[in-house]
């Protein structure tokens, strides 16, 4: 029944301080539903190459069918390698790029208000020209509030999020949007899609729309809860890996939506 299975990386699928990061048993599981067919994918805010070392420090005995990184671009595994989907990564970034240059004049008053208030560390990389990282979750929240009431003003410009951390992206670029688009080369339907999160990058993943099979692990967000109880899905007592094992579960028992 589940064609699709989506999972966030950090603090979803694999925690850290856990030994092994990944459980054991949601490996076996999600490797018995590739045997039968389905597809994974992991979708995270990491890049590529991030993402590669985590997997392999984690010592996998299963491999993804597919990535999302840097919450859009998209890579599907073949042999041994990652290769990126050209035509959604190119338009992904032909569109960033559109939007970058109306953002860049801002940039310097931008910039200069949350260094007048804020400790947080505020830089450019290769995906935005304004990310921060913030010394805490309240902090964090002050400068998103103020960010989001910029991006209001500037249209396709949306600011995302995940813990101490964020940046400047399109808005019509994000983990659900990617999900959706790897749905529609398999030709899967929402219904048979399964996703799994914690934190509010996963929002866009999680609200029902792209996946009807949605779970929120027990360390999530209270409104990445909040957002998997309004679409009817699956609010674990378990963090992180077991979390989900137990969502796969709940929804393999039921043979699809709650």
């Amino acid at each position: 029944m589940l064609k699709l299975i989506s999972t966030d990386f950090d603090g979803t699928l694999h925690a850290d301080h856990e030994d092994p990061p990944v459980p054991l048993d949601l490996q076996a599981l999600i490797g018995r539903l590739q045997g039968e067919g389905a597809k994974w994918v992991i979708n995270t805010g990491r890049d590529l190459s991030s993402l590669m070392e985590g997997i392999a420090r984690a010592r996998l005995t299963i491999r993804p069918d597919y990535v999302v990184v840097v919450e859009r671009e998209i890579y599907v595994h073949e042999g041994a390698q990652f290769i990126e989907l050209k035509e959604w990564n190119h338009h992904c970034a032909r569109q960033h790029a559109e939007l970058f240059v109306r953002v860049r004049p801002d940039l310097p008053r931008l910039f200069q208000w949350m260094n007048d208030r804020q400790r947080a560390m505020i830089y450019a990389d290769a995906y935005s020209p304004l990310c921060f990282t913030a010394e805490s979750n309240e902090e964090a929240d002050v400068l998103q509030k103020y960010l989001d009431e910029y991006c209001a003003e500037i249209p396709g410009l949306t600011l995302v999020r995940n813990d101490i951390y964020a940046r400047f992206s399109h808005v019509d670029f994000n983990k659900g949007t990617a999900l959706a688009e790897i749905a529609r080369r398999l030709g899967v339907t929402p219904p048979e899609i399964f996703a799994a999160g914690d934190h509010f990058n996963d929002l866009s993943m999680l609200s029902g729309e792209h996946a009807h099979c949605v779970v929120a692990v027990d360390n999530a967000m209270p409104v990445v809860k909040e957002t998997v109880r309004r679409a009817n899905g699956y609010v674990s007592h378990q963090p992180w890996g077991h979390g989900v094992a137990r969502g796969l579960e709940y929804y393999l028992e039921r043979g699809g939506e709650s």
